[in-house]
């Protein structure tokens, strides 16, 4: 009986030696950067920013305006006015604060909305590469310290394809389109 353990087992360390695992990386932060449906939710996103920011700063116009009539008249107003202009001030103060607190919460919450899906459809395409593939582990490169490439794979290639992405599209590429945006809107605001 103790011959036949030491051959079971120097014949399963046998079989373990020649089914090497197969390890593989992806690239999910520039998968997800660059999907088509990444490019809508930033759209979205930046729409809802551009009008938070134009209630924001109209409602801080009505602040200053109202605040400078205030230093200019209030030496003539009565008590009961000027009093009542402080009140008004102090409440337009409290709007803008409190707009900007459930702002930002709002746009966080539809940053996550929209973002779901779209990792979701990201990492349900590793995975499903990687099973058709084989691969025991599929390891995110931005949270490794060294891959050998040799013994894994980077599947962020095929994930691409499978998500639509154009091989030419880089994230370098998207930080330029990114950029010339940005800078035409800036110009947009200054005409």
């Amino acid at each position: 009986m103790k011959k036949f353990f030491v051959f079971a087992t120097m014949a399963l360390a046998g079989i373990t030696a020649f089914a090497q695992p197969k390890f593989a990386h992806v690239n999910l932060n520039e998968l997800v950067q660059l999907m088509p449906e990444m490019d809508e939710a930033r759209t979205a996103m930046n729409a809802s920013s551009k009008e938070a920011n134009e209630t924001y700063m109209a409602m801080v116009e009505e602040f200053n305006s109202k605040a400078q009539a205030y230093q200019q008249k209030a030496s003539s107003w009565t008590p009961a006015i000027r009093e009542s202009k402080e009140k008004e001030l102090n409440e337009i103060q409290g709007r803008i604060q409190e707009f900007q607190e459930s702002i930002q919460a709002e746009l966080q919450q539809q940053q996550q909305q929209l973002m779901a899906p779209i990792y979701k459809k990201a990492s349900d395409t590793v995975n499903a590469i990687a099973k058709e593939a084989g691969y025991i582990f599929v390891f995110e490169v931005s949270q490794l310290i060294y891959v050998d490439a040799q013994q894994s794979t980077d599947i962020t290639p095929q994930a691409r394809e499978k998500l639509g992405i154009p091989a030419d599209r880089t994230l370098e590429s998207l930080q330029a389109e990114l950029q010339a945006q940005a800078q035409n809107s800036a110009i947009g605001a200054q005409n």
